[in-house]
Protein backbone atom coordinates (compact mmCIF):
# COMPACT_ATOMS: atom_id res chain seq x y z
CA UNK A 1 0.00 0.00 0.00
CA UNK A 2 2.87 2.38 0.81
CA UNK A 3 4.53 1.87 -2.59
CA UNK A 4 1.20 2.10 -4.39
CA UNK A 5 0.30 5.38 -2.63
CA UNK A 6 3.57 7.08 -3.61
CA UNK A 7 3.24 5.85 -7.20
CA UNK A 8 -0.23 7.35 -7.44
CA UNK A 9 1.02 10.65 -5.99
CA UNK A 10 3.77 10.93 -8.56
CA UNK A 11 1.37 10.13 -11.40
CA UNK A 12 -0.40 13.40 -10.60
CA UNK A 13 2.71 15.32 -11.59
CA UNK A 14 3.49 13.17 -14.63
CA UNK A 15 0.13 14.18 -16.08
CA UNK A 16 1.56 17.70 -16.49
CA UNK A 17 3.76 16.45 -19.33
CA UNK A 18 0.71 16.67 -21.60
CA UNK A 19 0.65 20.44 -20.93
CA UNK A 20 4.20 21.02 -22.21
CA UNK A 21 3.05 22.84 -25.34
CA UNK A 22 0.60 25.22 -23.65
CA UNK A 23 3.16 27.78 -22.47
CA UNK A 24 2.65 30.51 -25.07
CA UNK A 25 -1.10 29.94 -25.10
CA UNK A 26 -1.34 30.44 -21.34
CA UNK A 27 0.57 33.73 -21.47
CA UNK A 28 -1.74 34.96 -24.22
CA UNK A 29 -4.71 33.86 -22.13
CA UNK A 30 -3.43 35.88 -19.16
CA UNK A 31 -3.06 38.94 -21.39
CA UNK A 32 -6.55 38.36 -22.78
CA UNK A 33 -8.14 38.21 -19.33
CA UNK A 34 -6.26 41.33 -18.22
CA UNK A 35 -7.31 43.13 -21.40
CA UNK A 36 -10.99 42.27 -21.08
CA UNK A 37 -10.96 43.26 -17.41
CA UNK A 38 -9.17 46.54 -18.09
CA UNK A 39 -11.66 47.42 -20.82
CA UNK A 40 -14.64 46.65 -18.57
CA UNK A 41 -13.36 48.54 -15.52
CA UNK A 42 -11.49 51.52 -16.97
CA UNK A 43 -12.96 52.22 -20.39
CA UNK A 44 -16.54 51.02 -20.01
CA UNK A 45 -17.70 51.61 -16.44
CA UNK A 46 -15.51 53.55 -14.01
CA UNK A 47 -13.47 55.69 -16.38
CA UNK A 48 -16.52 57.56 -17.70
CA UNK A 49 -17.91 57.83 -14.13
CA UNK A 50 -15.03 60.13 -13.20
CA UNK A 51 -16.84 62.95 -15.01
CA UNK A 52 -20.23 62.42 -13.36
CA UNK A 53 -19.37 64.42 -10.27
CA UNK A 54 -20.33 63.78 -6.66
CA UNK A 55 -20.17 60.34 -5.08
CA UNK A 56 -19.92 58.59 -8.46
CA UNK A 57 -16.66 60.40 -9.25
CA UNK A 58 -15.19 59.65 -5.82
CA UNK A 59 -16.13 55.97 -6.05
CA UNK A 60 -14.69 55.72 -9.56
CA UNK A 61 -11.47 57.41 -8.46
CA UNK A 62 -10.97 55.00 -5.53
CA UNK A 63 -11.76 51.93 -7.64
CA UNK A 64 -9.41 53.00 -10.44
CA UNK A 65 -6.53 53.76 -8.04
CA UNK A 66 -6.87 50.39 -6.29
CA UNK A 67 -7.33 48.59 -9.61
CA UNK A 68 -4.16 50.03 -11.17
CA UNK A 69 -2.04 49.53 -8.03
CA UNK A 70 -3.04 45.88 -7.73
CA UNK A 71 -2.63 45.38 -11.48
CA UNK A 72 0.94 46.69 -11.34
CA UNK A 73 1.80 44.36 -8.44
CA UNK A 74 0.08 41.42 -10.13
CA UNK A 75 1.95 41.87 -13.42
CA UNK A 76 5.24 42.58 -11.64
CA UNK A 77 4.91 39.38 -9.63
CA UNK A 78 3.76 37.40 -12.67
CA UNK A 79 6.63 38.36 -14.94
CA UNK A 80 9.13 37.91 -12.11
CA UNK A 81 7.96 34.30 -11.76
CA UNK A 82 8.07 33.79 -15.52
CA UNK A 83 11.59 35.16 -16.02
CA UNK A 84 13.25 34.01 -12.77
CA UNK A 85 15.05 30.69 -12.96
CA UNK A 86 13.67 28.54 -10.12
CA UNK A 87 17.16 27.29 -9.29
CA UNK A 88 19.28 24.50 -10.78
CA UNK A 89 22.04 22.39 -9.30
CA UNK A 90 25.31 24.34 -9.67
CA UNK A 91 27.93 22.79 -11.97
CA UNK A 92 30.29 20.43 -10.15
CA UNK A 93 28.15 20.60 -7.00
CA UNK A 94 28.99 17.79 -4.58
CA UNK A 95 27.19 16.85 -1.37
CA UNK A 96 28.90 16.81 1.98
CA UNK A 97 29.58 13.20 2.93
CA UNK A 98 28.17 12.30 6.34
CA UNK A 99 30.98 10.64 8.26
CA UNK A 100 28.55 8.64 10.38
CA UNK A 101 26.97 7.10 7.30
CA UNK A 102 30.12 6.73 5.22
CA UNK A 103 30.00 6.52 1.45
CA UNK A 104 27.45 8.36 -0.64
CA UNK A 105 24.33 6.40 -1.25
CA UNK A 106 23.01 7.25 -4.76
CA UNK A 107 19.29 6.68 -4.80
CA UNK A 108 16.52 7.51 -7.20
CA UNK A 109 12.77 7.40 -7.62
CA UNK A 110 10.70 5.78 -4.92
CA UNK A 111 13.59 5.31 -2.50
CA UNK A 112 13.98 9.07 -2.09
CA UNK A 113 10.97 9.28 0.21
CA UNK A 114 12.83 7.21 2.80
CA UNK A 115 15.91 9.39 2.44
CA UNK A 116 14.22 12.63 3.38
CA UNK A 117 11.63 11.47 5.83
CA UNK A 118 13.04 8.38 7.50
CA UNK A 119 15.91 7.86 9.90
CA UNK A 120 18.45 8.07 7.07
CA UNK A 121 17.40 11.48 5.77
CA UNK A 122 21.04 12.67 5.75
CA UNK A 123 22.05 10.33 2.96
CA UNK A 124 22.94 11.84 -0.37
CA UNK A 125 20.67 11.68 -3.39
CA UNK A 126 21.35 11.14 -7.07
CA UNK A 127 19.42 11.87 -10.27
CA UNK A 128 19.91 9.20 -12.89
CA UNK A 129 18.24 11.33 -15.55
CA UNK A 130 20.60 14.30 -15.12
CA UNK A 131 23.44 12.04 -14.00
CA UNK A 132 24.51 14.16 -11.04
CA UNK A 133 23.93 14.36 -7.26
CA UNK A 134 20.83 16.16 -6.01
CA UNK A 135 20.69 18.51 -3.03
CA UNK A 136 18.02 18.01 -0.39
CA UNK A 137 14.48 18.89 -1.52
CA UNK A 138 15.60 19.01 -5.15
CA UNK A 139 13.48 17.15 -7.73
CA UNK A 140 13.72 16.41 -11.42
CA UNK A 141 11.12 18.16 -13.59
CA UNK A 142 10.12 15.99 -16.51
CA UNK A 143 8.75 19.04 -18.34
CA UNK A 144 11.83 21.26 -18.00
CA UNK A 145 14.03 18.13 -18.19
CA UNK A 146 16.32 19.23 -15.38
CA UNK A 147 16.62 19.12 -11.60
CA UNK A 148 15.05 22.10 -9.80
CA UNK A 149 16.11 23.25 -6.34
CA UNK A 150 13.34 22.96 -3.73
CA UNK A 151 10.90 22.25 -6.54
CA UNK A 152 7.26 22.95 -5.72
CA UNK A 153 5.61 22.19 -9.08
CA UNK A 154 5.68 23.07 -12.75
CA UNK A 155 3.08 25.76 -13.44
CA UNK A 156 1.74 26.12 -16.98
CA UNK A 157 0.29 29.54 -16.10
CA UNK A 158 3.77 30.99 -15.59
CA UNK A 159 5.44 28.70 -18.18
CA UNK A 160 8.09 27.85 -15.61
CA UNK A 161 8.92 25.64 -12.69
CA UNK A 162 8.24 27.06 -9.24
CA UNK A 163 11.22 26.44 -7.00
CA UNK A 164 13.61 27.92 -4.46
CA UNK A 165 14.36 31.17 -6.31
CA UNK A 166 10.86 32.13 -7.44
CA UNK A 167 8.43 30.52 -4.97
CA UNK A 168 7.93 33.79 -3.11
CA UNK A 169 7.11 35.54 -6.37
CA UNK A 170 4.59 32.83 -7.23
CA UNK A 171 2.86 33.29 -3.87
CA UNK A 172 2.71 37.06 -4.39
CA UNK A 173 1.25 36.46 -7.85
CA UNK A 174 -1.52 34.38 -6.27
CA UNK A 175 -2.04 36.98 -3.54
CA UNK A 176 -2.36 39.99 -5.86
CA UNK A 177 -4.42 38.01 -8.35
CA UNK A 178 -6.91 37.19 -5.61
CA UNK A 179 -7.09 40.82 -4.46
CA UNK A 180 -7.42 42.14 -8.01
CA UNK A 181 -10.09 39.67 -9.13
CA UNK A 182 -12.04 40.19 -5.91
CA UNK A 183 -11.94 43.97 -6.40
CA UNK A 184 -13.13 43.62 -10.00
CA UNK A 185 -15.90 41.22 -9.00
CA UNK A 186 -17.21 43.57 -6.30
CA UNK A 187 -16.87 46.63 -8.57
CA UNK A 188 -18.75 45.03 -11.46
CA UNK A 189 -21.44 43.40 -9.32
CA UNK A 190 -23.86 46.39 -9.49
CA UNK A 191 -23.46 46.52 -13.27
CA UNK A 192 -23.87 42.74 -13.53
CA UNK A 193 -27.15 42.87 -11.59
CA UNK A 194 -28.69 45.13 -14.23
CA UNK A 195 -28.69 42.18 -16.66
CA UNK A 196 -31.38 40.56 -14.51
CA UNK A 197 -33.64 43.59 -14.01
CA UNK A 198 -36.61 44.70 -16.04
CA UNK A 199 -35.23 48.20 -16.57
CA UNK A 200 -33.38 49.49 -19.60
CA UNK A 201 -29.71 48.44 -19.79
CA UNK A 202 -27.42 51.25 -20.92
CA UNK A 203 -24.48 50.62 -23.21
CA UNK A 204 -23.63 49.09 -26.55
CA UNK A 205 -23.75 45.32 -27.11
CA UNK A 206 -19.91 45.24 -27.06
CA UNK A 207 -19.60 47.05 -23.72
CA UNK A 208 -22.37 44.99 -22.15
CA UNK A 209 -20.80 41.74 -23.32
CA UNK A 210 -17.39 42.82 -22.00
CA UNK A 211 -18.83 43.67 -18.60
CA UNK A 212 -20.63 40.33 -18.40
CA UNK A 213 -17.58 38.29 -19.44
CA UNK A 214 -15.22 40.24 -17.15
CA UNK A 215 -17.46 39.71 -14.13
CA UNK A 216 -17.82 35.96 -14.72
CA UNK A 217 -14.11 35.45 -15.38
CA UNK A 218 -12.96 37.42 -12.35
CA UNK A 219 -15.48 35.74 -10.06
CA UNK A 220 -14.30 32.31 -11.23
CA UNK A 221 -10.62 33.22 -10.83
CA UNK A 222 -11.19 34.82 -7.44
CA UNK A 223 -12.75 31.66 -6.04
CA UNK A 224 -10.25 29.27 -7.62
CA UNK A 225 -7.18 31.33 -6.70
CA UNK A 226 -8.45 31.58 -3.12
CA UNK A 227 -8.28 27.79 -2.89
CA UNK A 228 -4.71 27.72 -4.24
CA UNK A 229 -3.69 30.57 -1.94
CA UNK A 230 -5.04 28.86 1.19
CA UNK A 231 -3.31 25.63 0.16
CA UNK A 232 0.07 27.32 -0.33
CA UNK A 233 -0.27 29.30 2.90
CA UNK A 234 -0.61 25.98 4.71
CA UNK A 235 2.50 24.72 2.89
CA UNK A 236 4.51 27.79 3.90
CA UNK A 237 3.36 27.43 7.51
CA UNK A 238 4.74 23.86 7.65
CA UNK A 239 7.79 24.52 5.41
CA UNK A 240 6.58 22.05 2.79
CA UNK A 241 6.43 22.08 -1.00
CA UNK A 242 3.55 20.71 -3.07
CA UNK A 243 5.61 17.65 -4.03
CA UNK A 244 6.61 17.05 -0.43
CA UNK A 245 3.00 17.34 0.69
CA UNK A 246 2.27 14.23 -1.40
CA UNK A 247 5.46 12.42 -0.45
CA UNK A 248 5.51 12.95 3.30
CA UNK A 249 2.15 11.32 4.04
CA UNK A 250 4.03 8.29 5.33
CA UNK A 251 6.51 10.34 7.36
CA UNK A 252 6.29 10.49 11.14
CA UNK A 253 8.26 13.72 11.49
CA UNK A 254 8.98 16.60 9.16
CA UNK A 255 12.52 17.77 9.87
CA UNK A 256 12.23 21.09 8.02
CA UNK A 257 9.33 22.47 10.08
CA UNK A 258 10.90 25.14 12.29
CA UNK A 259 7.68 26.84 13.40
CA UNK A 260 5.45 29.01 11.26
CA UNK A 261 7.40 32.25 11.85
CA UNK A 262 10.76 30.85 10.83
CA UNK A 263 9.12 28.92 8.00
CA UNK A 264 7.59 32.14 6.69
CA UNK A 265 10.95 33.92 6.75
CA UNK A 266 12.58 31.07 4.84
CA UNK A 267 10.33 31.97 1.92
CA UNK A 268 9.83 35.74 2.27
CA UNK A 269 13.15 36.73 3.88
CA UNK A 270 14.00 38.59 7.06
CA UNK A 271 13.53 42.13 5.74
CA UNK A 272 9.90 43.12 6.28
CA UNK A 273 10.16 45.90 3.68
CA UNK A 274 10.44 43.25 0.96
CA UNK A 275 7.74 40.86 2.12
CA UNK A 276 5.08 42.12 -0.29
CA UNK A 277 7.21 42.86 -3.35
CA UNK A 278 8.73 40.27 -5.71
CA UNK A 279 12.34 40.85 -4.68
CA UNK A 280 14.79 40.13 -1.87
CA UNK A 281 17.08 42.54 -0.10
CA UNK A 282 20.80 42.14 -0.73
CA UNK A 283 21.29 41.56 2.99
CA UNK A 284 18.86 38.62 2.96
CA UNK A 285 20.58 37.12 -0.07
CA UNK A 286 23.91 37.19 1.77
CA UNK A 287 22.85 35.90 5.18
CA UNK A 288 20.12 33.40 4.19
CA UNK A 289 21.57 30.44 2.24
CA UNK A 290 18.14 28.81 2.37
CA UNK A 291 16.92 31.30 -0.25
CA UNK A 292 19.38 29.75 -2.72
CA UNK A 293 17.85 26.29 -2.28
CA UNK A 294 20.99 24.41 -1.26
CA UNK A 295 21.11 24.53 2.55
CA UNK A 296 18.13 23.95 4.83
CA UNK A 297 18.26 24.06 8.64
CA UNK A 298 16.70 21.08 10.37
CA UNK A 299 14.45 21.19 13.41
CA UNK A 300 16.56 18.87 15.56
CA UNK A 301 19.68 20.96 14.83
CA UNK A 302 17.99 24.13 16.11
CA UNK A 303 16.67 22.25 19.14
CA UNK A 304 20.19 21.05 19.93
CA UNK A 305 21.54 24.61 19.67
CA UNK A 306 18.81 26.15 21.80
Amino acid sequence: MHRFGITMAWNVFKLCIALRGLGSIMILLVFGIVGVTYYAIVLTNYGPSLYNGGLDSLTAFVVLILFHCLLVMLLWSYFTVVFTDPGIVPPNWKPIVDEEIGEDDPLNGLELSNVQYGTSYKRNRYCRKCNHPKPARCHHCSICERCVLKMDHHCVWVVNCVGALNYKYFLLFLFYTFLETTLVTISLLPHFKTFFTDGEILGTPATLATTFVAFVLNLAFSLSVLGFLVFHISLVASNTTTIEAYEKKAAQKWHYDLGYRKNFKQVFGMDKRYWFIPAYSEDDKRRMPVLQGLEFPLKHDLDAQG
